[in-house]
């Protein structure tokens, strides 16, 4: 008797077990599903942190003052081949295609003074008073690369380098010559209308003045100022 109901005992407690073990493996099962049904609904219910709608505002472009062309003067000196260095003035004008290119017009005179020949042989000179006068005009195609100049850490203007080739016409000697220049320079905005300029350029025409026919490279260093507008 003792066996047997120590048989009918283990066999109650393997049922028990049993029993247990399927309710658990129910409820996880459930859970498992449930889970992922809740986990979706709360991410269709959350607010969006960042609103995608951004309204735009409106800008008038005509309003903006382009300030296409550039206007100055300059002086400075001017190297003239076989000629001594003389002062030279002028005034030039700039369109400004767009914010690399510009092209711009230029004229200036200047007064040659004598050769070393003239000089040291005290004969009659190569050239009249009025032959001496030294004129040209040309039209050059620039191009810009733009910056900024810091003088303090709180002091900053724009600025840039550029490059010009051109070309155009020298009267020097009773003649016009077809002139070529190149050159480069250096503009410094004070503000949005006023610059600061330096610049060298090289006017490269043929000459026969001294008697043997050459080109000559007359180079002229100049600082002005322009406005814009």
């Amino acid at each position: 008797m003792k066996f047997n109901n120590k048989l009918i005992i283990n066999n109650r407690l393997i049922i028990s077990a049993a029993f247990v073990l399927s309710v658990c493996l129910f409820q996880g099962q459930a859970f498992a599903q449930t889970t992922p049904r809740m986990m979706q609904a709360n991410d269709e219910k959350a607010p969006a942190l960042i609103d995608p709608n951004i309204d735009r505002r409106e800008i008038n472009e005509s309003d903006i003052d382009t300030e296409d062309f550039e206007i100055g003067i300059f002086g400075g000196f001017i190297g003239i081949e076989d000629f001594e260095s003389s002062e030279l003035i002028g005034a030039s004008i700039s369109y400004h295609i767009n914010e690399n290119l510009f092209l711009e017009a230029r004229y200036a005179q200047a007064t040659a003074g004598q050769t070393s020949f003239e000089k040291l042989s005290g004969g009659a000179p190569f050239l009249t008073e009025e032959e001496r006068d030294y004129t040209y005009y040309n039209l050059s195609l620039g191009y810009n690369i733009n910056g900024e100049t810091f003088f303090t850490d709180n002091l900053v203007f724009n600025s840039d380098f550029y490059f010009t080739v051109g070309a155009g016409s020298t009267e020097f000697g009773g003649d016009e010559r077809f002139t070529v220049s190149v050159g480069a320079g250096y503009r410094l905005l004070l503000t949005d209308w006023w610059a600061l300029k330096v610049d060298v350029r090289d006017h490269v025409f043929t000459s026969d003045i001294i008697g043997v026919e050459k080109d000559v490279h007359n180079l002229a260093l100049t600082l002005g100022t322009t406005f814009f507008f």
